[in-house]
């Protein structure tokens, strides 16, 4: 009888934390895919660091024996003084004196991956006034964008998602889950066809040294704000039509981004994916009112309202009202 009660106590007590089981699960999955990346990262790309190593050994080394009046030490500051130039976005080359770095469609590309958060680096503010504006611009426009990218994304949302699936509904008789799900997939089609398929053959076109998947994962690692700056469009020597050429690049990065959360809100809508959050969150016992913190109609970016979704799914089937999300600065670098 008392093994009886010890086990019955014991399985309530699991089943009573069991969202913590679960996010102690996904807290070790995550650590697991993060060695992961980086074993498979290390393993790819050290040979070639080492075999790029040796190259540039091998090249100044041939450099001084050609030019024997030149020390190393001075070869060594000049290269150094050049690569932190470089660094700024300033080369010394003479084919690329032409572009500059801070004309008023580049300042403008600029001022899209701060706000953006994307961040590609290859140019950055040589002054200490820049540096200072750089931060006052950012510290008021990132959530600016945000509250942008929210208002953009909810009324898309309301005539890209809601709207066709409740007509969908009530015409076919199909479930919302069903429907929600084939929509987000071939929103998902779109999405990927018309702002990294397409764009990356114009890109593979208009920059000579790009290949289709060096474009490809321009397109990616932009929309997805990651931002590494190793590859940015328009900064090729000769460019044509550069600044027409800089401008719609802005362009692209914006409606890109929009496209990008709008498929990613569509998908987070989901009923599955509802359930499959559900099991990692703190259940707590407050009353709907003081978790719906945000109206029906605006987004969150934070989980907030995924905790209040929790207590209206039972009542609601498919998409309901409030939209919850995820972070730009999350997606966005």
């Amino acid at each position: 009888m008392l093994q009886c009660l010890s086990g019955t106590s014991c399985m309530r007590a699991i089943e009573g934390y069991r969202s913590t089981w679960y996010f102690l699960v996904l807290v070790l999955g995550y650590l697991l895919y993060l060695i992961f990346g980086a074993l498979v990262f290390s393993a790819v790309e050290l040979p070639y660091e080492e075999l790029l190593r040796r190259e540039l050994r091998s090249v100044k080394e041939q450099f001084l024996e050609d030019n024997e009046c030149l020390s190393d030490e001075r070869l060594e500051e000049f290269l150094a003084r050049a690569l932190e130039a470089s660094n700024y976005g300033v080369s010394v080359l003479n084919n690329a004196t032409t572009n500059w770095n801070w004309d008023f469609t580049s300042a403008l590309f600029f001022a899209s991956t701060v706000l953006s958060t994307t961040g590609y680096g290859h140019t950055v503010p040589l002054s200490d006034g820049g540096k200072a504006f750089c931060i006052i611009y950012s510290v008021v426009g990132i959530p600016f964008t945000l509250l942008f990218l929210t208002a953009v994304v909810q009324r898309i949302m309301e005539f890209s998602t809601r709207r066709p699936i409740e007509h969908l509904h009530r015409r076919w008789g199909v479930s919302k889950p069903m429907l929600g799900a084939i929509h987000a997939s071939f929103l998902a089609v779109i999405m990927v066809s018309c702002f990294f398929l397409i764009p990356a053959i114009i890109f593979s076109v208009l920059e000579e040294e790009w290949n289709f998947l060096e474009s490809f994962y321009f397109c990616f690692i932009s929309l997805s704000t990651i931002g590494l700056g190793d590859y940015v469009p328009g900064e090729g020597y000769h460019q044509r039509f550069r600044e027409l050429y800089k401008l719609g690049i802005t362009l692209y990065l914006i409606l890109g981004l929009i496209a990008m959360l709008v498929v990613l809100e569509t998908f987070c809508e989901l009923q599955q994916l509802k359930n499959l959050r559900k099991m990692f969150y703190l259940r707590k016992q407050k009353t709907e009112d003081r978790l719906n913190i945000v109206d029906h109609d605006h987004l969150s970016f934070t989980s907030v309202s995924d905790h209040a979704s929790t207590f209206r799914e039972d009542k609601t089937d498919g998409f309901p009202d409030a939209i919850t999300t995820t972070s730009p600065s999350a997606t966005l670098n």
